[in-house]
């Protein structure tokens, strides 16, 4: 268990006591009732997004201020009990768990500790033994139903809906595609069922071979089409917008009719790829005032944000994939949530986790492979759009809409010199505030200021509320969508006990 300084505690347990819980922060006093909720939450938050559980800490909603510091001191059995209970009581273990001990002063005047423990999103799901399943809402816990359990091992991708089968005849997908596949994987013996069989991608369903939902994608000539009628969709909707915004109303502001992309999964990257390299080597005519734009993303950053939509995506939701240019940007959204542990903040570090390995692992066999299946396409995009001066890939999360999906939006824009000095300030001491930018740039209140309000205008900063703009601060909107809490009590570079 690590252990900080007590000035770096005292820093901390402010910060702690002017927190107020949420779907990842949590306050809890030791004693013997403790232990099976704090087990609830921990399972919680593994299955949720993440979050930091305060051990020793009373509930705001009951005193205030450093009246709730009565300490893990309070009832050390209890802690030993949840130490042992988080080994075994899980299932799957919950790993990297991490335990960080702050000395404090005591609301009784005497030396004590409160223990924070860092929970991560987890790749898995977890039970508690006897105990049920359980998620975190806003501010506390619910055990979850048998469907959302179900629901959960797709959106985390520990079950994959193209590795099961659908009601489609086979001979729609002996096509040309499915030619060129076989020829290049060297598949000669056996029937086409045989074939598809033997590499995984037709089941037995009774006495019936039908074939999964990856084999009607990578070979249908319309996998959308033959799709539909089991609630999803396949395709890709290319939008064209004039201006930085898609606005509402009758008449939508596009520049063209928007273009519906089909085909089998290879055909589908490679017409979009070379429609929207297209589009972009025409150049924008800026809205407004004539100018024309030039789009100087790098092509291979592109391609990526493309492949990655199509082969992450969540083949069971009724939705297609969007790609929208703007005059300043590019968004791709693809249906589906972040598999894995996969988050807006760490995606940059973690890369990405197949969510459709059956996809993955089979398109990379056609004669020309839109991906290695290496899992380093992600970092490659961070890196390239920063050797071309840009600001780097912005992931967004959004699970409000009837159908969730995740976004990553390339923007046109040069970053300044001091933007990479900024946004690693941020990564290692959380929010900053004006003071901190003039430190670091050499720049006035003013220009500081204006600076700021420019970066969120941008997308690239998000500021926190504040009540004065003279207490503003601001974050990276992936650390913010990512669980600020635990990341603005500086918990995310700590090492596990």
């Amino acid at each position: 268990m690590i252990d900080l300084s007590p000035a770096q505690a005292a820093s901390r347990i402010t910060t702690l006591l002017k927190t107020s819980e949420s779907q990842t922060l949590e306050f809890k006093r030791v004693s013997g009732k403790m232990v099976g909720k704090a087990l609830e939450t921990i399972c919680a938050f593994a299955n949720t997004e993440g979050g930091v559980l305060v051990l020793g800490v009373g509930d705001p909603a009951t005193s205030s201020g450093a009246t709730r510091l009565h300490g893990v001191q309070e009832n050390p059995e209890a802690m030993d009990e949840l130490r042992r209970k988080t080994l075994t009581q899980l299932n799957p273990a919950v790993e990297r768990l991490h335990w960080l001990r702050l000395p404090c002063t005591l609301n009784t005047g005497e030396a004590g500790h409160v223990v924070l423990l860092r929970v991560e999103k987890s790749d898995k799901v977890h039970s508690i033994v006897d105990d049920g399943t359980w998620t975190r809402m806003s501010a506390s816990n619910r055990e979850m139903t048998a469907a959302e359990i179900a629901d959960l091992h797709y959106r985390r991708g520990v079950r994959s809906a193209v590795s099961e089968p659908v009601p489609v005849a086979l001979e729609l997908l002996e096509t040309d595609a499915w030619r060129r596949f076989v020829g290049a994987r060297g598949l000669r013996s056996g029937s086409f069922a045989e074939q598809l069989q033997r590499i995984g991608l037709a089941l037995k369903v009774g006495s019936e071979l039908q074939p999964t939902r990856a084999a009607v994608l990578l070979f249908a000539d319309e996998p959308g089409s033959l799709l539909a009628a089991h609630d999803t969709r396949a395709d890709i909707r290319l939008m064209v917008y004039d201006g930085k915004a898609a606005l509402p109303g009758a008449t939508p502001n596009l520049r063209k009719a928007a273009k519906t992309l089909r085909g089998p999964l290879i055909d589908q990257i490679d017409a979009a790829v070379k429609t929207v390299l297209d589009e972009l080597a025409q150049g924008l005519t800026l809205s407004g005032s004539g100018f024309k734009t030039r789009h100087v993303y790098p092509e291979r950053v592109v391609k990526e944000a493309i492949v990655n939509a199509v082969i992450h995506r969540d083949y069971r939701l009724n939705r297609d994939i969007f790609i929208r240019i703007f005059d300043d940007r590019i968004e791709v959204e693809s249906p589906g949530v972040f598999p894995g542990n996969i988050t807006s903040a760490n995606i940059g570090r973690a890369g990405s986790k197949a969510r459709n390995p059956l996809v993955a692992q089979n398109l990379r066999e056609f004669p020309v492979a839109p991906n290695i299946d290496a899992g380093e396409g992600v970092k490659m995009m961070f890196a390239e759009m920063s050797a071309a001066k840009l600001y780097p890939p912005q992931y967004s999360q959004n699970t409000e809409a009837a159908v969730e999906s995740v976004t990553v939006t390339l923007l046109n824009l040069v970053r300044p010199t001091v933007w990479n000095e900024v946004s690693h300030w941020i990564e290692r001491n959380g929010p900053i505030a004006n003071a901190q930018l003039r430190e670091i740039a050499g720049l006035d209140t003013l220009a500081a200021s204006k600076q700021l309000r420019a970066w969120v205008a941008q997308g690239v900063l998000m500021a926190l509320p504040a009540a004065s703009r003279q207490q503003a601060r601001y974050t990276l909107p992936n650390r913010l969508q990512a669980g600020g809490d635990s990341l603005s009590l500086g918990l995310d570079n700590e090492t596990e006990d």
